[in-house]
């Protein structure tokens, strides 16, 4: 029925994906490389598609483009479409079982440290399933989930859309590093007031790892020195190591370097920061088998192969 409809308009099911994506990112050049196609590739589908309806669908102003009229309203509609083939997508896959499907699936950065090796032992239970893995901050990350573009994500602090699920599957305790012979390395129960001497190196706002140390230290009523500020785990832990200051990340993202002993773990107290990882998915989503399964086994068995993945050599008298 949608492919004749669209057909009796003269527009393309492809036409109307390349569209989709352009009025999502405004921009023909992210779009191209979301689509893995060229920029021109994108401006002929666009102008085949204004043919079709005889409507102008983009205007541009200065160097940003925005959607017309006409093409807000083609907007609301290639989404409901979109979705529907989606929908059928799911249901003929359903019809295939467990054994057989796709897994869209979105994690914030830091998580990526640990989510790869539960997708390793989940594909070695379906191994004829395909996962597409997107990482990003949380920002985009909720983006996705808003924009329905990922059947699941995992993040650290979900958030408060009524719109909104989560559930929680394994503790994500948030500690402060510092680099090998810091002074304050090796010191017991450190009083956190002693951190207003110290410049931490924190993530961007908006991230959940940043917005969780800001509430301890207002909890705490402790003013600390900002550093550096970084959008990727990565760096904080390379500015940690480099001796630019002090960091707070997951335990979960600095196993090989206490293991290698480029990083120590500073015993200060109230921390570790105890919070939890989540599974996260837009209420009332359609799920196929494939995600349906995911989620049962991060709920079931994640918290228990994230365990045995730390290394037993280190402390974790308050984890």
């Amino acid at each position: 029925m949608i492919t004749l409809y669209l057909a009796m308009l003269h527009i393309t099911l492809r036409q109307l994906k390349v569209f989709e994506s352009v009025a999502r990112l405004l921009n023909f050049t992210r779009a191209a490389e979301e689509l893995h196609l060229t920029q021109p590739a994108v401006s002929i589908q666009i102008k085949q598609l204004e043919d079709a309806v005889a409507l102008p669908l983009f205007e541009q102003i200065g160097k940003r483009i925005y959607l017309t009229e006409a093409g807000q309203e083609l907007f609301n509609y290639s989404r409901s479409i979109s979705q529907q083939l989606a929908d059928m997508e799911l249901a003929l896959e359903e019809l295939k079982g467990v054994q057989r499907g796709k897994l869209n699936i979105a994690v914030v950065s830091t998580a990526n440290y640990f989510v790869p090796g539960l997708l390793a032992r989940f594909t070695q239970r379906y191994p004829n399933i395909t996962i597409s893995l997107h990482v990003s901050n949380r920002e985009n990350v909720l983006k996705q989930l808003a924009d329905n573009l990922t059947d699941l994500a995992i993040m650290g602090q979900p958030p408060g859309d009524i719109d909104i699920s989560s559930e929680s599957f394994v503790e994500n305790p948030l500690v402060i590093i510092a680099p090998p012979g810091h002074p304050l390395c090796g010191e017991r129960q450190i009083p956190v007031t002693r951190l207003e001497q110290e410049i931490f190196l924190v993530r961007e706002a908006g991230s959940g790892t940043r917005s969780a140390m800001e509430r301890f230290f207002s909890q705490a009523k402790i003013r600390i020195n900002k550093g550096m500020e970084a959008d990727t785990t990565e760096a904080i832990k390379q500015g940690v190591q480099a001796g630019m200051g002090l960091g707070i990340m997951s335990m979960h993202t600095i196993q090989l370097e206490l293991e290698t002993g480029r990083l120590q773990l500073l015993d200060v107290q109230g921390f570790p920061i105890m919070r939890d990882w989540y599974i996260v998915h837009r209420k009332n989503k359609r799920f196929s088998n494939i995600s349906i399964a995911f989620k049962q086994f991060l709920l079931q068995e994640a918290a228990t192969l994230v365990t045995e993945n730390r290394n037993d050599s280190i402390p974790r008298k308050n984890y």
